[in-house]
């Protein structure tokens, strides 16, 4: 039994702690309060919508769909609007061209209070850093993606895309539509995890399908942690069944990617094995990380690799299964376009069974298409910066630094004052005579100015090789009772799936 002497000292204990609790709690409240009368009084100029006065706008973007919301908010708001998740978290909205110019041109990191949620996962890798780690880490990586190292990942993307299309022939021929977003996942995971690792196996293993999973979670929760303002608390966050899930599947995506960093680092220090890596057909992202080194001969730590190896695989493709799975419901959704990227795709391959390289540009319609379906549906629908100095925008008003910004790019690729009937799908806005004179910050599905998409060369050629041997596998149509509905999860999704009815163009197949 305890002494009863100590039952007064551990009273007093509790009380001093019960105390202390209070204490840092008025104390981040105070916090949170100055902050937001400072984001508030930031954008005392910019009008906007009303506040709830709890959720901010949260709620209401809940409630109606937060993408189609804001468009008909900047009908209302030109240029920008405060934006709120909560009560302390403000953002000043924007989707026009010289407002996306006056803050994208710059090299102004991101905002913490929303790419932070990331750090658990992705680590302090290209997405998340700034000044001078940033700029060496870009420097590193920039030689991944040069088009000799590019060239060979033609026919990976081939590979891939045709070992879906096998499967997709199968659920063809039971004349039903199915749900393609999974099936697009699958194939772009299984594309990336050969580019990243030079994984040889022409189907993913059940740990890359685990891994899989893993990140489709996390983009969801991680979304979820966003729109939720009781979840912006760490310590919080942690506590609960949906952090404790992040937590989870944050450690099957580490534990894969150490695994595989592990192997690859035991596969060097042997000569044969390393001999076998240089003869390859071509280098993977994860010999490049391996072999990157500055000027002073400095590497990349394996803290750095890791978390440059998980940025890459999140935005690699996730990215590439939304921009891919929301071009094929266009092409579904606009036939006639799909007739044209079908033939053209037929004049360029000829007699030859599969794409090369020096096909990419020959397909002239098919990127107009890939475009417009990025201008509709881009797969990084808004994207956040924190400004490190003050800046001044085209019609006078201003920010000072530290305010915090959201691009909406969804909003901004519908602006009507630079697309004239922003809702309509016509790729000839991207012919070379009627792009040319649109402003640069029109149109940013991989974002803009120094900090844009490292990758989005690469994303490009596999947006190509993979949709067009779909349109010459298939022929793609809607299925009117199940269309999509748009959500955003850090990167756009749908709710419903996206469902396609597809007819197979394959020589005997009964169709």
């Amino acid at each position: 039994m305890m002494p009863g002497f100590l039952f007064p000292s551990l009273s007093r204990l509790g009380l001093w702690a019960s105390a202390l609790i209070l204490i840092l709690g008025f104390l981040k409240l105070i916090s949170l309060l100055l902050r937001r009368q400072k984001l508030a009084r930031a954008m005392d100029s910019f009008p906007g919508p009303p506040t709830h006065w709890l959720f901010g706008h949260a709620l209401e973007m809940q409630q109606t769909g937060n993408l189609d919301k804001v468009v008909s908010w900047a009908h209302q708001f030109p240029y920008a609007h405060p934006l709120w998740f909560g009560q302390f978290l403000g953002f000043l909205n924007i989707y026009e061209p010289d407002y996306a110019k006056a803050v994208y041109s710059r090299g102004d990191p991101k905002d913490p209070d929303v790419y932070d949620f990331l750090l658990q996962w992705i680590g302090k890798g290209l997405l998340v850093l700034e000044g001078p780690r940033w700029f060496q880490h870009r420097k590193l990586l920039t030689p991944a993606f040069h088009y000799d190292v590019l060239k060979p990942y033609v026919a990976v993307f081939a590979e891939s895309a045709n070992a879906m299309l096998d499967k997709w022939e199968d659920k063809a021929r039971e004349d039903k539509c199915f749900d393609i977003f999974s099936d697009v996942g699958h194939m772009a995971l299984d594309s990336l995890m050969k580019c990243t690792f030079g994984k040889g196996d022409s189907s993913l293993g059940q740990r890359d399908s685990s891994y899989y999973l893993a990140v489709r979670d996390l983009t969801l929760l991680t979304q979820q942690r966003m729109e939720s303002f009781q979840y912006h608390n760490d310590f919080i966050y942690w506590l609960t069944p949906h952090g404790r899930r992040f937590l989870r599947a944050c450690q099957v995506a580490h534990d894969h990617t150490d695994q595989v960093i592990r192997e690859r680092k035991a596969a060097l220090q042997d000569e044969k094995e390393q001999r076998k890596i240089q003869n390859r057909r071509h280098l993977d992202f994860l010999d490049i990380l391996l072999g990157a080194q500055d000027g002073d001969g400095v590497k990349l730590s394996d803290t750095d690799l890791r978390a440059e190896v998980d940025t890459f695989m999140f935005e690699g493709h996730d990215t590439t299964t939304s921009g891919i799975s929301w071009f094929l419901y266009c092409m579904a959704r606009y036939p006639e376009h799909q007739q044209r990227c079908r033939e053209e795709a037929r004049e360029i391959l000829g007699d030859r069974d599969s794409f090369q390289w020096d096909d990419l540009s020959k397909m002239t319609y098919l990127t107009m298409c890939i475009k417009e379906s990025f201008r509709l549906y881009p797969p990084v629908p808004q994207v956040y910066r924190q400004l490190s100095k003050p800046v001044t925008f085209v019609d006078g008003r201003s920010l000072p630094a530290g305010s915090l910004i959201s691009l909406h790019i969804y909003a901004l690729h519908r602006n009507s004052a630079v697309w004239p009937n922003p809702e309509v799908f016509d790729p000839l806005r991207f012919s070379p005579e009627n792009a040319s004179g649109r402003h640069p910050f029109a149109f940013m599905p991989f974002s803009a100015g120094p900090r844009n998409c490292i990758g989005q060369q690469f994303a490009m050629n596999e947006m190509k090789v993979v949709t067009a041997l779909c349109l010459l596998r298939f022929e793609f149509s809607l299925d009117p009772s199940r269309l999509p509905i748009k959500a955003l999860h850090l990167t756009l999704h749908s709710k419903n799936g996206i469902h396609l009815r597809l007819k197979s163009l394959s020589p005997g197949s009964g169709k």
